[in-house]
């Protein structure tokens, strides 16, 4: 059974999203305050945390930049509908995802199951990629426990950057559409204006180092999508 901690001050909508989810398999724990649910989220060992921005005592924002700190567990934020700055944000920081307030049920069960799938972790026990650990130049990407390592260091990714460094270096020299990216690392379809998957990309750049030559690994074609280059 998955563990989701969710942090909401909205004790209502909080209680219903726990009934919800409880509906559906998960095991939740609730926080209400942004210092008692990164207090939960450091002690604890859960599959997804599901995160408000607007928190009494510390903010989303705050909290995650905390988390990650010491824990990459995947996040899905949720933000006011409208504020697109808070979802750049968020993506900035090392969130996996975001929601924007109101939404349905249904999205939320589906955006929950999507992160956890690309964690390699369903209800189901199934995995999202492959076991075998794949070698590229400088590279060693190790899918069973999403681990990155460049030169023999360990990187620092989240659950969504190690899954989009795994398929651009699977499919090196080729261009991947940012339509495939968008559905096969985040879980849903590409939305115009949707920036979540640039973000992931320039997260990943950041942690990557430098090429020996000097070339950037990761060409971007314009509206269409990138190559991981050779």
């Amino acid at each position: 059974m998955n563990k989701i901690l969710l942090i909401d001050d909205d004790h209502g909508l909080a209680d219903l999203l726990a009934q919800l989810l409880e509906l559906e398999g998960f095991e939740l724990t609730l926080a209400y305050d942004g210092q008692q649910g990164l207090d939960k989220a450091l002690a604890g060992n859960y599959d997804l945390i599901l995160l408000d921005v607007m928190l009494p005592k510390m903010n989303g924002f705050d909290l995650l930049k905390q988390l990650r700190l010491k824990k990459q567990t995947p996040v899905l934020m949720l933000t006011a509908r409208g504020d697109e700055i808070d979802r750049v944000v968020g993506l900035e920081i090392g969130a996996d995802d975001y929601l924007p307030k109101p939404f349905n049920d249904r999205e939320l069960v589906a955006r929950v199951r999507a992160i956890l799938r690309r964690s390699l972790i369903t209800a189901a026990g199934e995995t999202a990629l492959s076991d075998e650990t794949t070698s590229y130049e400088d590279l060693t990407l190790d899918p069973r426990r999403q681990e990155a390592y460049c030169n023999e260091q360990l990187l620092e990714l989240t659950g969504s950057e190690f899954s989009l460094l795994y398929e651009l270096v699977e499919n090196t020299g080729e261009m991947v559409s940012k339509e495939a990216l968008s559905e096969k690392v985040l879980g849903k379809k590409l939305m115009p204006f949707d920036r979540s998957l640039d973000m992931h990309l320039s997260n990943l750049r950041k942690k990557l180092p430098e090429r020996k030559d000097q070339r950037p690994r990761v060409k971007t074609v314009r509206g269409k999508g990138y190559i991981w280059l050779p």
